[in-house]
């Protein structure tokens, strides 16, 4: 069943075609990521000291 006091945002790299789709929603401490085309899947929830890590990481390797 969907947490309903998330606000989830899609990411923008995913497009309206479907494909690889991710959701992620900000908690005081946590960051929780899922996939859109399945919102009653559990998903998964990290640190946000963690999340900051894997994105300056992810950005780093990108950019």
């Amino acid at each position: 069943m969907p947490d309903l006091h998330l606000a989830w945002r899609k990411s923008t790299y995913s497009s309206e075609e479907g494909g690889a789709c991710v959701e992620v929603a900000t908690g005081p401490h946590t960051v929780h990521v899922r996939d859109s085309k399945d919102t009653n899947r559990p998903g998964l929830a990290v640190g946000s000291e963690t999340w900051a890590a894997f994105v300056g990481f992810t950005a780093d390797r990108i950019g």
